[in-house]
C-alpha cells in the first residue's frame, strides 16, 4: 500500500497561539496526562515485549510572552520516538531531548510519566510450569539542565505469616500434643508421627495475608540499563515469600514451608525490603512501603522506610 504524502499546512487557519498574553509569566509544566501509547520493554529474558501504557508528557514554557506550547508537536514526537525506542535510559533522554527540540525554543526542560504493566515469568517453586506475573510499573524522566534524573517505581507482592500467631498457635498445638499423650509410655515416633498428620495434631494456624511492597527508587544516571527486573528479584529474594502463579500441590507445600521459613511484621519486611535496596548500585536513593492486608482485623498493618546509599 502507497503510503500517503504528507498534506500541507493550510495558511488561512487562525491561529491565535501568536495573541497577546494576558498575566504573561513562565510556567513550570505544560503538557497533556493519560496518553495512551504502547511501549517496548524487555520481558527479563533476553526479549522484549510490547505493552499498554499510560504516560503523561510535559515541557516548560520558558518565555513568558508565549501563549502556549506546541502541544500537537510534543504528542507527535512522543508518538513517534516510542514506536522506535525500548524504554530504557538512553532512549528516555533521547525522546525527553526531542521534546524540548519540538518547541522550537519556547521550554528548557521536559519531563515524561510512563505507567505500565511488566510481565515476568516465573517458574514454580517445585514443579515444572511456569506463570505470568504482573508487576505495575511507574517510571518518572527529566531533563534538566541537559541531565537526567530518572525515577522508577514499582509494587511487589507476597504473604506475610504473624510471627505472634505462629508462636501462639505453636503453643496450642504442644497443649493438644500434652493433652492427648499424657497417659502414653513410651512413645513412637511413628504414633507421634501419625497423630502430627491427623486432624489432632492441627490445634491452630498462623494467620497470613497477601501483602504488597510499593517501591520508589531514584537511579544513578551513569547505567545503560532500568535495574527493574534485577532490583525485583533482588526484594523477592529478601522476603522469601513471593506470590505464585502456576501451583500444583507440590509447589503449594513448598510455599507453606517458605512462609514457616519467612515469619514477618511489617517492620521485619520493611527492613529487609531496605537491604536489598541499599545494596544495589544502580540505586542512589529508595523509598519503600510495605503493607500487610491483615486477616485478623479490618486494617492494615504498614511500615516505611527510606535511605540513601553512598
Amino acid at each position: 500500500m502507497a503510503s500517503v504524502p504528507p498534506v500541507a499546512p493550510r495558511a488561512d487557519l487562525p491561529d491565535v497561539a501568536h495573541q497577546s498574553v494576558p498575566l504573561a509569566r513562565a510556567l513550570d509544566w505544560v503538557g497533556m496526562e493519560g496518553i495512551a501509547l504502547p511501549v517496548r520493554i524487555t520481558d527479563g529474558e533476553g526479549g522484549q515485549l510490547q505493552v499498554p501504557a499510560t504516560i503523561d508528557v510535559f515541557v516548560n514554557l520558558t518565555n513568558p510572552d508565549a501563549r502556549g506550547i506546541h502541544m500537537s508537536r510534543l504528542y507527535l514526537h512522543l508518538q513517534e520516538g516510542l514506536s522506535r525506542e525500548t524504554i530504557t535510559p538512553a532512549g528516555l533522554r533521547h525522546l525527553l531531548q526531542e521534546g524540548v527540540s519540538s518547541q522550537q525554543g519556547l521550554a528548557d526542560q521536559a519531563r515524561i510519566r510512563l505507567r505500565y504493566d511488566a510481565l515476568l515469568r516465573r517458574r514454580a517453586l517445585e514443579s515444572e510450569h511456569a506463570g505470568w506475573k504482573r508487576y505495575p510499573v511507574e517510571i518518572d524522566a527529566t531533563l534538566a539542565d541537559g541531565h537526567l534524573q530518572l525515577a522508577l517505581s514499582f509494587s511487589v507482592e507476597y504473604s506475610s505469616t504473624c510471627p505472634a500467631s505462629a508462636a501462639l498457635s505453636r503453643q496450642a498445638n504442644a497443649e493438644r500434643f500434652a493433652d492427648d499423650f499424657a497417659a502414653a509410655h513410651p512413645l513412637s515416633v511413628g504414633v507421634v508421627r501419625d497423630w502430627l498428620a491427623s486432624e489432632r495434631g492441627l490445634a491452630a494456624t498462623p494467620h497470613a495475608q497477601r501483602s504488597r511492597a510499593s517501591v520508589r527508587v531514584e537511579l544513578r544516571p551513569q547505567f545503560d540499563e532500568l535495574p527493574l527486573v534485577a532490583l525485583i528479584d533482588a526484594i523477592e529474594a529478601a522476603l522469601g515469600t513471593p506470590v505464585q502463579t502456576a501451583v500444583k500441590r507440590v509447589d503449594e507445600q513448598a510455599f507453606a514451608r517458605l512462609n514457616a521459613e519467612n515469619l514477618m511484621f511489617c517492620e521485619d519486611a520493611a527492613r529487609r525490603v531496605a537491604a536489598a535496596l541499599s545494596q544495589d548500585a544502580h540505586v542512589a536513593r529508595f523509598d519503600a512501603t510495605v503493607a500487610h492486608f491483615e486477616s485478623l482485623h479490618p486494617h492494615d498493618a504498614v511500615a516505611r522506610v527510606s535511605g540513601s546509599n553512598g
